[in-house]
């Protein structure tokens, strides 16, 4: 049944107010709007938009997908296998920066020993291929990305430049609080120490210590651990691992035996924080990790990368940030600064203390946009209002917005959306609600859904970062090292082209760049119906977001009179209103005619004008 409301807009007139003519702009804040549907903040253009991949699963074409499989039988993307081809692509595709995910030497039970790479126990690694956050040597990249396994490093200094050529930029990740249980750096430079080389382990805490340890007590490998499943086989496969004293675990477990839900493949570092008395911190003298730390940062920024995503940074002491990060700045003055954060309440403290560029928007945007996609019960857009007025005030431009990356359940999952296309008006609102970076994961454009057993992982509705595996959905795109979609289905092809022209839009138009943002409060709309507008005193966009999954909007948009007399507007004149998504006019022949909308279900418009 069609559901038709004619609804009358009185809530928007100073917005609106601003959309016209020169001088308009002029008049003063009071007039130009109001206080509860935008904020004064200061508009920042930081609409970077980030292609995340994880670089060993992205060029890789073996579509065997076999339960625990080697890379040999399930195969292995490399940093070759990313192309002039597949570059020039994801320009296209809108993105100005690639986040190259699991470059460094992470553990894993591939055999690289004739390279004179020590074995990894398999009983701490999770997966064939391993977790690229449990790093081993970080002045290293991982040799499961290179053709030629003795000029990794070549190799991946060719894709930077490679990347540089096509006019887009590098996103690398940085692992701050915690490595991998064989650490080991081969690759460090002259006059390096490695973590712990000096350490005293017979103290629990020590702030000359790099590491926190368990005295007295061996490490105990988890209950349930199979290393890489029950037909593979290791000469260090048994259920063991030599750790004596034991080391505390990445996720703050300071126990000698971990669960297999932690990251008991990882060690925690010690940045100067007791936390296991009261978090009593010794950051007088510089703690030795920090300044470690340091010079890994300024080796890959001396490489020409142009930021860090940085794992988990609330998890190391926003002090330590205050110190590297301007100290990496002398480096490069524009290298940026990701930290995956999930406090709201610290948010702030990142910013000014800690001096992050920008923060993750996980548990606020992401969060609340899941809901409406999912069609959960109590899912509303308010919970979009309570992001831009309280959670982000003041510095909406610095967070970074995403529906997907390789820590959350794909859109097209079944846990999440089963389907991608309900996340078009979600995709919408989180590319264009501020001037801050948005990033998409790789697939995530068409419609990957991520099953399939693939060994450490199993079904977990995500794609696995632990196992050699391909991504269906995604080889089809790549067609072989193409990069032309061509064996796409038809329905992934028009979801690309979506996320094609959404992203340029909000890669190239200044309202949507640089423009203000105010909330429409609409009369008639549910709390599954959202808008708002982003402008310039040159340039407006008008968003109506439908996350309705059945009801249509379906309604005449009319300017009201007091909105008409202030801007001296002739009732005849004649306004067009373009859709920026799909194209074709909305005409509006005359203001008492109004515009007539229509949005369909689990649609958004985008109307500039």
């Amino acid at each position: 049944m069609l559901h038709k409301r004619k609804i009358y807009i009185t809530s928007i007139v100073a917005a609106v107010f601003l959309f016209s003519q020169s001088g308009i702009s002029q008049l003063s804040t009071s007039r130009k709007m109001n206080p509860a549907n935008t904020t004064e903040e200061v508009i920042t253009d930081n609409k970077l938009v980030i292609y995340q991949m994880l670089v060993r699963l992205f060029g890789n074409k073996n579509t065997t997908n076999k339960y625990y499989g080697s890379k040999e039988e399930n195969g292995v993307g490399k940093f070759n296998d990313i192309t002039d081809k597949a570059l020039d692509e994801l320009k296209k595709l809108g993105a100005s920066h690639i986040w190259y995910t699991g470059v460094i030497k992470h553990a894993t039970m591939t055999d690289y020993t004739s390279f004179g790479i020590k074995y990894d126990d398999p009983d701490i690694v999770k997966g064939r291929a391993g977790s690229p956050y449990a790093v081993k040597d970080y002045y290293d990249v991982d040799p499961d990305l290179a053709v030629d396994v003795k000029n990794r490093m070549g190799e991946y200094e060719a894709l930077i430049k490679r990347t540089h050529a096509h006019g887009l930029k590098v996103i690398m990740d940085f692992v701050p609080n915690h490595v991998a249980r064989t650490y080991n750096s081969d690759a460090r430079p002259a006059g390096v120490k490695d973590f712990g080389q000096n350490d005293d382990n017979t103290k629990a805490f020590s702030p000359t210590n790099d590491y926190y340890y368990i005295p007295s007590q061996p490490f105990i490998v988890p209950n349930g651990v199979d290393a890489g499943g029950s037909n593979f086989h290791h000469p260090l496969k048994d259920g063991k691992f030599d750790e004596n004293p034991a080391k505390a675990t990445g996720n703050d477990v300071f126990a000698a035996q971990p669960s297999i839900n932690d990251w008991y493949e990882t060690i925690k570092l010690n940045y100067g924080v007791d936390y296991q008395n009261g978090k009593k911190t010794y950051f007088n003298p510089t703690p030795q990790v920090w300044i470690k730390m340091k010079d890994i940062l300024t080796f890959w920024a001396k490489k020409n990368v142009d930021g860090f995503r940085c794992d988990v940074a609330e998890m190391v002491p926003v002090e330590f940030w205050n110190w590297v990060i301007p100290e990496v700045k002398k480096v490069n003055p524009k290298i940026v600064f990701i930290g995956e954060a999930y406090n709201p309440a610290q948010f702030n403290n990142y910013f000014t203390i800690g001096k992050f560029d920008f923060l993750y928007d996980k548990v606020g945007l992401y969060d609340a946009l899941k809901r409406l996609v999912k069609d959960e019960p109590n899912a509303n857009v308010k919970d979009i209002t309570h992001v831009w007025k309280e959670e982000s005030r003041g510095f909406s431009s610095r967070m970074l917005r995403f529906l997907e990356n390789h820590d959350e359940e794909r859109i097209a999952s079944e846990a999440f959306a089963k389907d991608a296309k309900f996340a078009k008006p979600a995709m919408v609102v989180s590319a264009t609600l501020a001037s801050g970076p948005v990033m998409l994961y790789s697939g995530q454009e068409v419609g990957e859904p991520g099953g399939g057993k693939a060994g450490f992982a199993n079904e977990n509705n995500r794609t696995t970062i632990f196992d050699y595996w391909g991504v269906p959905n995604h080889q089809k795109w790549m067609n072989n090292g193409k990069f032309d979609g061509a064996a796409l289905s038809v329905e992934q092809k028009e979801l690309r082209d979506f996320y094609s022209k959404l992203l340029n839009i909000t890669a190239t138009n200044r309202a949507i760049r640089s423009g203000r943002f105010y909330e429409l409060n609409i009369s008639g709309f549910s709390n599954k119906n959202y808008a708002y507008i982003r402008y310039t005193p040159n340039q407006r966009v008008l968003v109506i977001a439908n996350f309705d999954r059945s009801k249509p909007i379906e309604t005449r948009l009319i300017l009201p009179p007091e909105l008409r007399k202030m801007l001296e507007l002739k009732i005849s004149e004649s306004y067009t209103f373009t859709d920026l998504l799909k194209g074709g006019p909305y005409q509006a022949k005359n203001l008492d005619e109004g515009i007539q909308i229509k949005v369909a279900p689990f649609e958004a418009l985008m109307l500039g004008f």
